[in-house]
């Protein structure tokens, strides 16, 4: 399938998976399949999810404004799974020429090439980067604050992350429900895990206007 306007894509590998042994490997991909479902769930989209390499995934965005709510997400599902691997993330922003046949494995556009060479390209301290249309200094600037973040976030941590950033239902008290916990409990781990500071910027990426394909 073909689209014309600006969409997302994400490109991610393991980090240190060789030694990480084929099982938590298999287990870490799965955790970022069952996240790429729940986002879609959330949002109302299919991402496609699709293993490549052995230790790499990527996925279809077809909104650009979730991208930095995406990079954060499976970042924060992978550590809540607390298997102790973690992922690096490139994200691409453009027009995509083909979504694939079966999966993303034959797809093809600007966007999945800017987010290759995106992972291809990225610094040994960074996990996120992002680059394509509607991208400049300030949005990966933004992207690699995020990630300086994401680093120090524990398990209990990121799964306290991953329900505020999920639409439904975000409050604090909704998400000790969900966690059985209490609403104090949510609030120390998402005051620890800088959650505040970066609802500012998680509002300024859904606002910004990622323009028309270049």
């Amino acid at each position: 399938m073909s689209i014309a306007t600006i969409s997302a894509v994400l490109t991610g590998d393991l980090v240190a998976s060789r030694t990480a042994g084929n099982d938590r490997v298999d287990a870490a991909i799965d955790a970022l399949s069952a996240a790429a479902i729940a986002f879609g769930d959330d949002h109302h989209t299919a991402l496609r999810f699709t293993r490549h390499r052995g230790d790499g995934w990527q996925v279809h965005l077809s909104d650009p404004s979730l991208i930095l709510i995406a990079g954060l997400w499976f970042l924060a599902r992978l550590r809540a799974a607390d298997l102790g691997v973690d992922t690096r993330i490139s994200i691409g922003t453009g027009p995509v020429d083909s979504t694939g046949t079966l999966d993303l494995s034959d797809a093809n556009g600007p966007a999945f090439h800017r987010s290759g060479d995106g992972l291809d390209q990225m610094p040994r301290r960074r996990r996120l980067v992002m680059a394509g249309d509607g991208i400049g200094p300030w949005q990966d600037a933004v992207a690699d604050l995020a990630d300086g973040l994401s680093v120090g976030w524990t398990a209990a941590q990121a799964e306290a992350v991953s329900h505020a950033l999920s639409p439904r239902g975000t409050t604090h008290e909704a998400i000790a429900a969900r966690l059985g916990i209490t609403r104090q409990a949510v609030q120390s781990r998402l005051a620890a895990a800088g959650m505040a500071h970066l609802q500012g910027a998680l509002d300024a990426f859904r606002a910004h206007h990622y323009g028309e394909p270049t």
